[in-house]
């Protein structure tokens, strides 16, 4: 017999079906044993019947986390027993006949209880099958499924880059140095050389991939692996081209996720936000000005935001232009990276920009550099040595057009998206200082 999805069985009243999936709960109700299963498409109840003996033999020692398959009659539950709000509400599985793939060990906790993060952390294996933890990588799915979709769209072509380098993009500050048969090599913090490279292949590249970053945070906006959703693309007037790009591809993946998530932000009790049309963006001077005048801080002249300036900017934004987001753009060059193209008519000044969203910088990006002769200044003027920059540059050697990009956090995205605190709580298998899957002061 072909197995059948849980979310199927609504077509087959009155039928013997297979389903096989893992035991969610299992209740004792006199002689009638009720079991959950659940598999990928949703969770179905089931009924342990004394008067086939053998399958409730099974059932009563059947326990939480058990793989079983199941052959069963999908039959329809009394009226009184109906639930519309829930898959399957309308039926329940006699079961039939039960078979054991595998056994689980006795659960360290009650499957509801609530837990610290070092103990969600280290049974994550366990810990996210539930049903709220998967909505939110269901959500993060979809997430990256539109930011792919959408720049395909607009004729970009996905590349992949390495993720072990001989240079670091941000100048070796924060970095993890690995052996490389003797030689030096780092963890990529980001693939900013291999975008700019291949924009002088493709004009028009993106790439999903893990990034790097060995800073001593201990925060709940940082860890130390994280996904990077990059685009670069050229013959750019300025930062502003790169600005309407992520605008209109927010918009996407918005839609997509009204479209695909929507029970899984009503489960998280998370709101999908509008994107409106035009992004709000202002030079960070500007945006200084206003946190002095409306949340009487002065932080005029600083170099960069600090966390709180960032929330007071995000409900600036919601209050003045009923936006979630906002673009900060202009920060000074001495902040910036040095492949970061200055503004000619604001000198000191970057065509780059922060985009924030809900309280937090979820993007960075901007125009670059893209004649050689200036990258090497740029280079030297940040004290590094263009020798060990010499691939890099081999493209702008060889004539590079005006070009520009973007480099968002996926894991920062998807918090902020459903409203979760801690970052991690965002990431699959989180590394921070304290942890690779389990403390590293254990």
């Amino acid at each position: 017999m072909t197995r059948t999805y849980i979310k199927d069985l609504k077509d087959n009243f009155d039928k013997e079906v297979q389903i096989a999936g893992w035991v969610n709960i299992r209740r004792d109700h006199g002689k009638l044993i009720f079991i959950d299963l659940r598999d990928r498409t949703g969770m179905v109840q089931m009924v342990a019947l004394p008067n086939h003996k053998e399958a409730s033999e099974i059932a009563n020692k059947i326990r939480p986390e058990w793989v079983i398959e199941v052959k069963g009659k999908v039959n329809k539950r009394p009226e009184k027993m109906v639930n519309e709000n829930e898959l399957n509400g309308e039926l329940e599985i006699e079961i039939l006949e039960i078979k054991i793939i595998s056994e689980a060990q006795e659960l360290p906790f009650e499957r509801d209880t609530e837990l610290n993060l070092d103990t969600y952390f280290d049974y994550m294996p366990l810990t996210l099958r539930t049903k709220e933890k998967q909505a939110i990588f269901k959500v993060q799915s979809v997430i990256v499924q539109a930011f792919r979709n959408f720049l395909v769209s607009e004729e970009f072509v996905e590349v992949q880059s390495p993720k072990i380098i001989g240079a670091d993009a941000e100048g070796g500050a924060g970095v993890f140095e690995v052996d490389y048969f003797g030689n030096k090599a780092y963890l990529a913090t980001s693939p900013q050389f291999y975008k700019q490279i291949m924009v002088g292949v493709f004009e028009r590249v993106f790439m999903t991939g893990n990034v790097f970053r060995a800073e001593k945070h201990s925060t709940t906006r940082h860890i130390n692996e994280y996904t990077s959703l990059d685009f670069e693309m050229g013959f750019i007037e300025d930062h502003l081209d790169i600005m309407k790009m992520e605008n209109k591809l927010l918009q996407f993946v918005v839609k997509e996720l009204k479209n695909k998530c929507q029970k899984e932000f009503d489960l998280l009790e998370a709101e999908i936000p509008e994107v409106v049309d035009e992004i709000p963006y202002m030079k960070l001077k500007e945006a200084q000005e206003i946190i002095k005048e409306n949340f009487g801080e002065d932080c005029v002249g600083e170099s960069d935001l600090e966390p709180q300036h960032e929330r007071w900017l995000c409900e600036y934004a919601k209050k003045e232009f009923n936006s979630d987001f906002i673009f900060v753009t202009h920060y000074p060059t001495e902040k910036r990276p040095m492949y970061t193209y200055e503004d000619e008519s604001d000198k000191g000044f970057t065509k780059s920009f922060d985009l924030l969203f809900r309280g937090i910088e979820i993007t960075t990006g901007g125009q670059r550099v893209h004649k050689y002769e200036d990258l090497v200044k740029a280079l030297e003027k940040k004290g590094l040595d263009p020798e060990k920059f010499s691939f890099y540059l081999q493209s702008f050697k060889y004539g590079m057009p005006t070009h520009g990009g973007i480099g968002m956090g996926l894991e920062r995205l998807t918090a902020k998206l459903l409203g979760i605190k801690n970052i991690k709580e965002a990431t699959l298998f989180p590394r921070e200082i304290n942890r690779i899957d389990t403390l590293l002061n254990k």
